[in-house]
Order: structure tokens, then sequence, then C-alpha cells
């Protein structure tokens, strides 16, 4: 009878230990998925922690080149900008360097051109008079005539300064671009013909034609003067 129990013991006792094994078997199953589970979820949360500091990364790398870029842009407009007003400057030196030596080739020319003329001109027979006897050639020719055209001698200076700037008082004088001809710079020049057909040659015939003209249009030198001053033409 002893023996008897003492087997149904042992088989009772290796039943409960088969059934702890299996209950033991899974919840160590359950705990090896959980933390599968667990790792695999880890991964993934490190995984997107690395793509957004990739992403960052790059983020700032393409921030970092767009402002490199835009540096680079202000720094080549700010040569290009120096470099123009270089140009410029550079221009506007040329130009009067230039202004300069056609201004200085044109007094030449007036001071190997005399105020009398030369072969050809036709001189003046009339009187000059003492308030002229300061200038000479066709300045003092000029200073005669204006004042028997009926200006007032204080109206010379305007006239002398206007017949500089249009011909330095050379009735040779001719504008190769316009055509305009002698003293006053006629043009064209044949229009002095209707004071005298000797208007090429003849300092006098020239003046009286400007005088008529001043007079027409200006009524005074000193009122044609200042319209030269103000336009640069008269």
């Amino acid at each position: 009878m002893n023996r008897l129990w003492s087997r149904v013991g042992v088989r009772v006792a290796s039943v409960g230990l088969l059934v702890l094994g299996v209950i033991g078997g899974v919840y160590l199953g359950q705990d090896r998925a959980v933390q599968q589970r667990s790792a695999e979820a880890q991964l993934v949360v490190q995984a997107d922690a690395d793509e957004m500091q990739l992403l960052k990364e790059r983020h700032a790398e393409h921030a970092a080149a767009r402002a490199w870029q835009r540096q680079a842009e202000d720094d080549a407009a700010a040569k290009a900008a120096t470099e123009a007003k270089a140009a410029a400057g550079k221009a506007r030196a040329l130009e009067k360097k230039a202004i300069a030596k056609a201004e200085q080739a044109k007094k030449a020319a007036e001071q190997k051109s005399s105020d009398s003329g030369d072969g050809g001109t036709v001189p003046y027979p009339g009187d000059i008079p003492a308030s002229c006897d300061e200038f000479s050639g066709n300045r003092a020719i000029g200073c005669a005539l204006m004042l028997e055209a009926g200006f007032k001698i204080d109206q010379f200076p305007c006239l002398d300064k206007l017949f500089k700037r249009e011909s330095g008082w050379n009735h040779h004088a001719r504008n190769s671009g316009s055509g305009a001809y002698g003293i006053p710079q006629a043009l064209p020049g044949k229009k002095m013909a209707s004071i005298a057909d000797d208007w090429e040659d003849n300092p006098a015939t020239q003046i009286k034609w400007g005088l008529n003209y001043i007079e027409g249009r200006y009524n005074t030198p000193c009122g044609a003067w200042n319209h030269s001053e103000n336009t640069g033409w008269y």
C-alpha cells in the first residue's frame, strides 16, 4: 500500500514539475518576446534619431551653402561696382584730357592766325576810334564797327568774348563739322554775302553781318553773349 502511494506521489511530483516547467517556459518565452520587441523598438527609435540628425546636418549644410553663395554674390557685386566706378573715373579723366588738348590746339591755331588775317585778307579802310586803341587787328576793327553801329563801348567786352568763343576773331575760321565760317561763324558762311561779295576774306564784312544778326535777334552784344553762356550758341 505504501509503495502504491509512493508511486503516486512520485508521479504527482513529476507532473507538478512538468507543469512548473511548462509554465516557466511560457513565461520565459514571453519575456524573450518582450525583450525582442523592446530591442526592435529601440532600434526604430535610434534609426529615427539618426535620420533626424542626418536631416539636421544636411539642412545646416544647405544653409551654409546658401549663405556662402549670397556672400559670394555680394562680393562679386561690390567688386563689379568698384570696377565700374574706377572705369568711369578713368573715362572722365580721359575726356577731360581730350577736351583740354582740343582747347590747346584751338588756342594754338588762333595764336598762329593773327587778328589781321593772312593772305587774301581785305584791309580795313576806316579809322579806329581812340576808345578802341587798346585793341589791334580784327578786334580793333570790331570795336570800331560796333561803335559805328550805335552800340556803346561798354558792349565791346561782350562782343569780344562772343567772337573769341566762336572763332578767336579769325576771319578764315571754318568749322569742319557744321560748315560755319568767319568771325561770327555764320552758317552757312555765304549768308554774309548780303553785306558784300568779299565775305570770305574781309573781316569788316563779316563783323558787320555779325552785328546785324546780333541786333536783330538779341538787341545787343551782351544779350547775345548771355544767350551763348546759357545755351552754348547764339
